[in-house]
């Protein structure tokens, strides 16, 4: 039986084709692959109908694909303050979006407290990028749940514009981004979040 990536690259003039790329990046999850198999097919069928819909599920995976420098962003902090994303290269930077609303975040809280107590004095930091609306809800989370990082919103709710510009369209999320701003990992959680900063930055 042929792989779905096989069968695109065999049958690149089938209609059927965009279908099986589409199937391949679900299981697979490798914008670069999908990109490959995709710019592989026939004229006409990249630009049918479902040729198009794939090629927008690339552009979207792009955002935040592995192995691709972030692209920069300026948010302001609780105080007003501007910061730039771009201003934590040299760092592991985790940017965790997340909400004062969003329970599964409030929930993850704490694992992300104990990585950054255990990692932060070894070129490792977090960034976050709230999804609220409301400013003193945000603050008063932040306060509560002890998140001593830097934070940062447009208080835009769905409409933040770094979430936005980075494909985010569900909440908790985050992504590990290397000394130079390319992504690394994605939407690590409890012990895997530890294990991958381990990996990287050594036990404590």
């Amino acid at each position: 039986m042929l792989t779905t990536s096989k069968f695109a690259t065999e049958h690149a003039d089938s209609y059927i084709a965009p279908f099986a790329i589409y199937r391949f990046n679900q299981i697979a999850g490798d914008v670069t692959k999908t990109d490959a198999l995709f710019n592989g097919l026939a004229p006409q069928v990249k630009y049918s109908q479902m040729g198009m819909a794939v090629a927008q599920v690339i552009t979207t995976a792009k955002k935040n694909a592995l192995g691709y420098v972030l692209p920069d962003f300026t948010q302001a902090d609780t105080s007003g303050t501007p910061i730039t994303l771009s201003s934590f290269r040299g760092k592991f930077v985790l940017i965790d979006f997340w909400a004062s609303w969003c329970r599964p975040c409030r929930m993850e809280n704490p694992n992300v407290v104990n990585v950054f107590q255990k990692f932060k004095d070894k070129n490792f930091t977090v960034l976050g990028v709230s999804l609220d609306r409301s400013k003193p809800a945000w603050i008063e989370a932040i306060n509560a749940d002890g998140l001593t990082w830097t934070h940062v919103s447009d208080l835009q709710f769905w409409n933040n514009a770094a979430a936005k510009q980075y494909g985010i369209q569900a909440i908790p999320q985050n992504l590990l981004l290397d000394p130079t701003g390319r992504i690394i990992a994605k939407n690590l959680r409890g012990a895997d979040l530890h294990k991958k900063l381990e990996e990287l930055l050594g036990e404590k």
